[in-house]
């Protein structure tokens, strides 16, 4: 009576671990599959380079998709915007925004590249970009926030910082009307702004990593299995 009560509880423990460690690795899968289609789709882009109106940066319709734009106008006499906590080469450092004031009337926040951080976090400086410009680069959501809650302030100097370019936001520390949802990100072949590529997961994880995370999960699952298994039909030592 001891072993079936010790067995059944044993077996409770196994399954619900069995469940978690299945769950996870389904998750991860689907973040795979996931960022899979998200560099599919930018890389389907790429190759066409059909380039649309920076206004279609409002199309809410495509709020979560990636499109080649291309437009001219000038950048707005407004203070740069830091997106603080972005690494590139293992270094921190920011990403730096302008607002860019298309000639088609439109508005939007447009990436000039990545600047390192000085050891005292102080912000770098952002060099205004005077003239009339044309700009053309990938149409882009945001980088994601991931879990935390966006942090954005007016630093001494007028430049925000921010821990996520939130589209209201920006646009209200600004003091200019909605912003759209997307951005643009430079060419990197124009002479213009500083470090930068279309890499669209610098800061997070490629779908391999999580194929690799997934695969660890089942195999706790199948280890839970395998254990749960050996000690059910292991037969017990004989008592003296």
């Amino acid at each position: 009576m001891n072993r079936r009560r010790t067995l059944a509880a044993g077996w409770s423990l196994a399954v619900l671990a069995i469940a978690a460690f299945a769950s996870l690795g389904r998750w991860q899968l689907a973040r795979m599959h996931e960022k899979q289609a998200m560099l599919d789709a930018v890389q389907h882009v790429l190759d066409a380079r059909r380039a649309q109106p920076l206004a279609s940066a409002g199309d809410t319709q495509r709020a979560r998709d990636y499109d080649w734009a291309e437009g001219e106008g000038t950048f707005a006499a407004a203070p740069p915007v830091l997106l603080d906590n972005q690494s590139r080469d293992q270094r921190p450092g920011v990403r730096a925004y302008r607002l860019f004031l298309a000639r088609d009337g439109s508005r939007l926040l447009v990436e000039l590249g990545w600047l390192p951080l000085a050891g005292d976090r102080r912000m770098p400086a952002v060099a205004a970009v005077p003239g009339q410009r044309r700009i053309r680069g990938l149409l882009m959501p945001p980088p994601s926030p991931g879990l935390a809650a966006a942090v954005a302030a007016r630093q001494a100097d007028g430049t925000i910082v921010t821990t996520a370019v939130d589209a209201d936001d920006v646009a209200a520390l600004l003091g200019t009307p909605a912003l759209p949802p997307r951005v643009l990100r430079l060419d990197p072949a124009l002479p213009l702004g500083y470090a930068r590529d279309l890499d669209i997961l610098p800061n997070t994880l490629p779908p391999q990593r999580h194929l690799g995370y997934a695969v660890q999960w089942f195999a706790l699952a199948a280890a839970v299995l395998a254990t749960a298994l050996l000690l059910t039909f292991r037969k017990p030592r004989p008592t003296r």
